[in-house]
Parts: structure tokens; C-alpha cells; sequence
């Protein structure tokens, strides 16, 4: 009876050059998502560097000066119309 059982383990085929490239495909998508995810809800902190300039000061000279209004051109003397007789 012992000798009708097989133990011996099945055989599998090797996978194929697309069968892997689709696995680690999916395993380096999976990796992308979870950096994306953990980007979204992890803030990175700013450097403080980049802090300070964003604070500094402008100068007088640097600050534009708002344009004096200039004559409305799109604003036409409406037509004349003729009297229908």
C-alpha cells in the first residue's frame, strides 16, 4: 500500500521571461503605490533655508507700482439710429 502513494513533490514548470517581468512588474507598481500613499499622508518637513526666503522682505523697489487707468477704448458712442417713417 505504501508503495501506491506518491510523496514526491509536483512539478511545476519554470516560469517564462514575461511571467517574471509581469511579477516584479507588480511587485515594483505595488512598492510605487504604497510611497505614494505614505507621501500624501507623511508631511515632509521644509528645510529652513527655503523657509527664509520665501519671508524676506521685498524691497521698495522691487514692488510694482499699480498702473494708472487708462482710457477706456472698448467703450463706443452707440449709433445713431434713423427714424423709420
Amino acid at each position: 500500500m505504501a508503495a501506491e502513494l506518491d510523496f514526491s513533490p509536483p512539478e511545476i514548470p519554470e516560469p517564462t521571461f514575461m511571467e517574471n517581468v509581469l511579477r516584479y512588474g507588480l511587485f515594483f507598481g505595488a512598492i510605487f503605490q504604497l510611497i505614494c500613499v505614505l507621501a500624501i499622508i507623511l508631511p515632509v518637513p521644509k528645510s529652513h533655508k527655503a523657509d527664509s526666503d520665501g519671508f524676506e522682505p521685498k524691497n521698495s523697489e522691487t514692488v510694482k507700482k499699480p498702473k494708472a487707468t487708462a482710457p477706456q477704448i472698448s467703450k463706443k458712442p452707440k449709433k445713431e439710429t434713423k427714424k423709420k417713417r
